[in-house]
């Protein structure tokens, strides 16, 4: 499983209101699932669905002491989170650069970066020296639809708007 997939079923994992409160009361020690149960005032049953969703994650770790399993969070992985979600705050695309490739060259890849734009971004050719300087049929044929799109300049927005 690569970065980017990883990223998403953790995502995926946090979504939901009541695996954050789980890992709310396991940030501040070690729970059973009964114990969580009680204290988020849920069946054992809804427990154990959210237990294994967060385990799959790889957001809490199960420790089997005797008769029952004690949860805890995985700093590990919420570390890894919180680096690629501190990357995404800190990127900035370089003028005229392609999201696809700026993408690519952080590593990440896969469909949905494939999609991000076709080809042509990789060939400046058919464009001009900056993204604000191409023309709607430019920005067409690499992108798609030109009104309102980020590589469009502000003139042109203004005039079609």
């Amino acid at each position: 499983m690569g970065a980017m997939e990883r990223n998403l079923t953790t995502l995926k994992a946090l979504a939901d209101e009541t695996r954050l409160k789980i890992l709310e009361q396991l940030r501040h020690q070690k729970l059973c699932g009964k114990a969580l149960a009680a204290r988020l005032n849920i069946s054992e049953a809804a427990v154990s669905q959210h237990i294994r969703i967060l385990k799959e994650a790889r957001l809490i770790e199960a420790d089997k002491k005797g008769y029952w399993t004690h949860y805890s969070i995985n700093s590990e992985t919420l570390g890894d989170l919180s680096r690629t979600l501190d990357h995404f705050g800190r990127f900035r695309n370089p003028e005229g650069n392609c999201s696809r490739i700026s993408a690519q060259k952080s590593g990440y890849g896969g469909k949905e970066v494939s999609k991000m734009c076709k080809p042509c971004c990789e060939r400046p050719g058919k464009l001009k020296g900056r993204p604000d300087e191409c023309t709607p049929q430019q920005i067409r044929e690499c992108h798609g639809e030109a009104k309102g799109h980020p590589c469009a300049g502000r003139k042109e927005m203004e005039t079609k708007d």
